[in-house]
Order: structure tokens, then sequence, then C-alpha cells
């Protein structure tokens, strides 16, 4: 499946139960929820602390569906496909070992094999006992469980054996959750089933999410941290403690490694192609992403959590992405997709999408697809299009003998396909912000509509005028040519029963407007007032003072605890934009803040008076310092002198003036201010980093902008003058 393709340290441990207390796991050792027989339609799963059961894949309503279904299609096909796999066989033998080890480590043979292959047999035959209530198939999954859990001791090898933790994990955790309430588990077999998942499985889930084998964090890629994040959540659901599962939900919305959504889903392009971090390592890996997040949004869906829709459906903007770029539009040739480039702390630069792999084909797409299509009525067109080209899906064994082929539980088709289809009173999630002067609109369709139209009005409320119709795909549109000034969008679907509802409101700011400007003309006090009017108050922190400025007075700050504070979020909605403020550097120190917006190392825009190479820079990332895209000036800020500064960002087009004067540009500049989502650390002389200094000198007239300052207007504001 995945190897690690950079050098690192190789460090060989053992998780045993002789290095971990062998403690049971919370809620009750096992439910009694149904007989042997054909489940009834009547049933519904259990409650326990708070988690329903079974709740992680699949849930009793899931097993009554397919109970009903397996004879029809589409279920039928992937059905024939579980009963012929060997792996489903009454005559299968497990096969244990102590240790597990994945990756070459010079002394212990790898033999990960074993496990993964027992897995899928475990699942397979779990399915086949609920789908028809034959126990023989049960006694089968149980006697696998109970070979393993009274055998193993450790999990070992290279790093691999994070993978290895987490993908298996996951995977043992959803079979064990499925045989929970078999009558003919013994309580003390499963009690001793929880222990291994909790105790073995689960310290290195976390140790890995945690630390990272001490390595820089955009060294791993998305897939890492998604199968250690999905064997947590897993076990959490599985030993009932609600502790674990809120850590996975957690580190999906905001952890700092690649799994978590932001990051995996590294650049969002219009129309909601969401590019996945891995896109330009290759495409089996890529897919991989799909399959492991998607497992992830289904269990915390399966316990009333919606990651599916978290941060306005973005693993699905990654689902689209990823579908489209792996599926054949005529001939031998593929979709085209946009791409940025990704650059990551190993200087690994990739500028263009990796053919490599392209086509991959998972059994991932089903759940996928019924979720946001079947469930939620979003149109998702390339999802769909890979569901029926995957369809039906197989399950370990029917992709490989190796280790990619059991990636993934599978048999989709069988236990995801769902009858209805949702429908939406219109078009959601439409988003408007401001690229070169132009708005762009993208926004999600309806699962029955056909195309979409887009309207504009000066106000909120209207009236609305059509300014485009007949959109089919990608769902975006630029609106180019506009007037300065705030407009409001609504997009509405043509179906077969006519104009949808309108979506809800966007709107965007065109032109050049004044967002916030703190003149530090204050002469005491904590709080330097926003003239703008917006309320961007800035708060004094540390050892600061009011001395006299370039025009009136200033804000000193002493160069190690002095700074100010402005408010969480102050450039979330914002694209084109200028910065521009009068500065005096009192001593010339490598990587004293100007300014630095962000949440913390890995997301952030900063102005630099000097950076490690000796030149002011303007940076903006959301991967990291090595992953940052920037400006460099010729030379470091000067001492000892009052210096006007001001960048400004059009389009893709990034400009750094100093003393009124372009000093650098990059016209690759992708990122943007909203692109760093929420910001909770917005500061004027203190930098995201503890260990670099704060600002020395003084600092005036700080004044944001949308929309970006031409080179005369630059040079006016540096001549007092009004623009």
């Amino acid at each position: 499946m995945d190897t690690l393709t950079t050098t690192i340290t190789r460090r060989s441990f053992l998780y045993g139960l002789g290095a971990l207390a062998l403690t049971a796991c919370g809620g009750s050792a096992k439910q009694q929820l149904e007989s042997t027989q054909v489940p009834s339609t009547s049933k519904i799963g259990s409650a326990v602390n708070g988690f329903v059961h079974p709740g992680l894949l699949h849930t009793q309503t899931d097993f009554e569906r397919m109970a009903l279904k397996f004879n029809t299609e589409p279920w039928k096909s992937s059905w024939d496909l579980l009963i012929a796999n060997s792996h489903a066989s009454l005559n299968y033998t497990p096969g244990p070992v102590p240790v597990v080890y994945r990756g070459a480590d010079g002394t212990n043979a790898e033999n990960y094999s074993r496990l993964f292959n027992d897995i899928a047999a475990t699942y397979a035959c779990a399915l086949r006992w609920k789908i028809t209530g034959n126990s023989t198939y049960a006694d089968k999954a149980v006697q696998i469980m109970n070979a393993w859990s009274s055998t193993l001791t450790g999990i070992s090898g290279t790093s691999d054996m994070n993978l290895a933790a987490g993908i298996y994990g996951y995977e043992f955790a959803n079979a064990g959750e499925i045989m929970r309430s078999y009558n003919g588990w013994a309580a003390a077999d499963f009690a001793r089933f929880q222990n291994m998942m909790r105790n073995i499985f689960y310290p290195m889930n976390h140790g890995f999410l945690e630390g990272h084998l001490n390595t820089e964090i955009t060294h791993y890629w998305s897939n890492w941290d998604l199968c250690n994040m999905a064997s947590v959540l897993a076990i959490g659901v599985l030993c009932d403690e609600r502790a674990l599962f809120d850590e996975a939900v957690t580190y999906f919305k905001s952890g700092a490694g690649n799994g978590a959504v932001a990051q995996a889903i590294y650049y969002v392009h219009p129309g909601y192609l969401g590019q996945w971090q891995e896109t330009g390592r290759d495409q089996g890996h890529n897919t991989l992403g799909i399959a492991l997040m998607g497992s992830l949004c289904e269990m915390a869906w399966n316990q009333g959590v919606d990651l599916y829709g978290y941060d306005n459906n973005r693993f699905l903007m990654g689902a689209e992405y990823v579908a489209k770029a792996n599926l054949i539009e005529s001939g031998s040739n593929y979709y085209s997709v946009p791409y940025v480039t990704y650059t990551n702390v190993d200087k690994v630069n990739q500028t263009v999408l990796s053919t490599a792999g392209q086509g991959t084909a998972r059994p991932c797409w089903a759940l996928v697809y019924n979720h946001y299509v079947n469930r939620m009525g979003i149109a998702a067109p390339y999802t769909q299009k890979f569901t029926q080209l995957v369809q039906p899906e197989g399950g370990g064994g029917n992709y490989g003998p190796n280790s990619g082929g059991f990636d993934q539980l599978g048999y989709g088709t069988l236990t995801c396909t769902l009858d209805t289809t949702a429908s939406r009173a219109g078009p959601t999630g439409l988003s408007a912000y401001v690229s070169a002067g132009q708005t762009i609109l993208s926004w999600w369709g309806m699962s029955n509509a056909s195309s979409y139209t887009v309207k504009r009005a000066a106000n909120a409320a209207g009236p609305y005028t059509t300014i485009a119709s007949g959109i089919t795909d990608l769902l975006s549109y630029t609106d180019t040519g506009l007037a300065d000034g705030e407009w409001y969008y609504v997009v509405t679907a043509s179906t077969s029963k006519g104009e949808s509802a309108a979506s809800n409101v966007a709107s965007a700011i065109t032109g050049l407007r004044l967002h916030t400007r703190l003149s530090f003309d204050e002469s005491s006090g904590a709080v330097a007032a926003d003239i703008s009017g917006n309320g961007h108050t800035g708060t004094l922190v540390g050892e600061t003072g009011w001395v006299t400025g370039k025009t009136s007075n200033a804000i000193s700050l002493d160069g190690s605890s002095g700074y100010v504070s402005l408010p969480p979020d102050i450039m979330t909605d914002v694209g084109d934009f200028s910065i521009c403020t009068w500065v005096y550097w009192n001593a010339a120190r490598t990587w004293d803040r100007v300014f630095d917006f962000g949440s913390g190392t890995g997301h952030y825009m900063m102005l630099t008076a000097r950076g490690a190479n000796g030149l002011a820079r303007f940076a903006m990332t959301v991967n990291g310092r090595d992953g940052e895209l920037f400006v460099d000036s010729p030379a470091a800020l000067p001492t000892g002198a009052w210096t006007h500064i001001a960048v400004t960002l059009s389009g893709r087009t990034c400009k750094l003036y100093v003393n009124g004067a372009v000093v650098g540009s990059n016209t690759d500049m992708f990122q943007a201010p909203f692109r760093l989502q929420s910001t909770s650390q917005n500061w004027i002389g203190r930098s995201q980093n503890t260990a670099q200094p704060t600002f020395n000198g003084k600092i005036d007239d700080f004044r944001i902008y949308r929309g970006a300052l031409t080179a005369t207007q630059v040079l006016a504001l540096m001549n007092n003058q009004t623009i």
C-alpha cells in the first residue's frame, strides 16, 4: 500500500501487552441483540455509553436493508462477489502471529499479510451472518478474532508498522463491532478482543498522530494520518470510550498533520474541485485517501457526527477532484483537472498532477456516492461516474493479493447502496470571493437538476437579475466587469418540476475598500482604534508604548514581549488585498515580524523585515514553512529610519513595495487570505513561531484594504495623499 519514500531514521519498537497495562475497555462486555436467525426488520441497534451499536461502517438498519436487498440488483452482484471470495469460506484457516511485522527492518520477515487476510475473512463472514442469519459464519468470524486476541502481543517493523496499526486497526474494529451482538461470542473473548484493540493498536495510532515519529509535520502523507484517525475513532466506538472518538473527530477538523481535512484537501479550485494532498505523488495513494476519509466520515455519521458536511462538504470537494482525475473522458484520454504546486519539508516539489497509477479502482466509491447523492440530494457527477465504473464492488482478495487490495473492507455496492434519492429545495453552499477584481462563485448542485442560473443584485433582499443560465459543469461562474461595490448572488436550478428555490445568498466586495486602519495616534491605554469603522480594534500586549511616529503617534514594540493583537478571522473573507504601514526598525534581527496572521506554524501570511536569506520577505502558506509562496526584496529593511512597506495581491500576482517602489513580485501566488480559513492569531509585530523574535521598533498607520492598490496609489499613500 504505502511505503516511506524519503529517508528518515528507522526505529523498530514493539508495542505489546508486556509493556502496557491490560485494562478492560469501557462499557458492557457484550450486547445480546439478536439471535442467529435472519434479522427482523423491526430490530434496532442498542446504545451503550452514548454510542449506537452496531455503529461503525454499518448500523442495524443497514443490515436490515442488506438482508432484504441482497438477492436483487445492484446489491446481488456485490453479494455474489462476497460469497465467491475465498475469504468468506467456512474452510478459511486463520494464521495469527504474536508479532505482526510491516516494513523490512533488516531482522524480521514481514508477515502482515496474515493479518490483513484474516481481517478480510472476518469481515466477509460477519457480513454473511448478519445478512442471512447463518450462525456458522458468525462462528467462523469469532474463531478468527479469538485466535488473534489470544496470540497478538505487538506490531513492529519499520515506520510502516504505523500503517498496519491504522489500516488494520480500523478494519478489525469494524469486524468486532459487527460481531459484538452475536450471543455465541463469549463475553470474556469479546473483552479480550477489545483489550487487544485498545492496548496494542490504539497506543500506536495515538502516538503517531501526536508525534509523527519525531518528524516535521508535513513529512508524512495524508493517508498515514487518516488510517490512524480512522482506527482511533473505530476503537473508541468498539470500546465505548468517548474520549477516543472525540480525539479522532477533533483531529479531522483541526489537526496539524496532512490527514486533517483542510490539509488533505490541499487546495479548492472553482467549482469545488478539491485538490488532494497526494495528487502530485500518484493516483494509487490519491484514491486511498478517498477510501480512508470516506470510512472515517461514515463511522462518525453513524454516531451522529457529520464530518461529511464539515467545512461546506470539503470531503466531497476532494472526492470529486480525485474521481475526475481518474476517469477517462474519451478514448484513452483522462479528464483534465486544475492543479497547483505542492511542496513539503522533504523538498518534494510537485508541479503537475501525477499520472502514475491513474485510473486506480478501489472499492470505496459507493459509500461516498450514496451519502452525498442518495442521502443528501447533492449532485456529485464524477463520484457517480466512478461508482458506476467500479460497480459491483468486491472486497479483500478481489483486487489483487498485495496490501493495496486490502486497504479497504469493500463490498460497498452491497452495504451502502440506498433506494431513495433525497430531494433538495435548491442549490446549496454558494460562496464568492474576489480574485483579480472578478467575483468567482461556486456552489453545490442538486441531484435532480439539469442546469443552473446565476442571479445578481445590489442588495441582499433583491431584486435579483439573471446574469448567466444553462450552466452544467463546472458549477462555477466568474462575474466580470463590475463597478466597485458590494454585490449579492443566488443560484437556482432547472428541474423536471421547473425552477428550484434559490440558494443561500453570497456576497462579494469589488474594487478598493478600506478594511482596517490602525493610525496608532493614541497616547495611552492598551487599545488601538480602527478608524475604518469596521471594528477591527487592536489590543496592545506585553511591553508596548506610545511614541512619536511618522505622523502624529506610533506604537513602540520592545522586541521581546510587545505586539498588537487583531481580532480573529480578520481576513477570512478577503481575496485580493493590500497591507501597508510605516515601520522604524531599531536593530536588524532575523525573522523580526512586521505582521503575521494565521493559526500556527502551518497556516499563515507574514511579512518579516529580514528572513534567513537576509532579505525582507512576504510569505503565505497552508502547508508550513517549506510550502511557502513568497516575495523577497533585494535586501533587508533598513534600520534607524522610517520605511513605508506595502504588499498587494491581485489574482495570483503579489507585489512587495518599499518606499513606494516595487522591489519584488510573484505571479503565481495562488494562495489568498481566505484560503487560510479561520485565523485565531492575527498579530502586528509577533510571529506564529514562538522561537522567533517580536519586532523591535515602531509601527505607524497600519492599513488593510480589500483589493490591490496600484503603484500610483501606494506612492500616494507614502506621500500622505488621499486615495
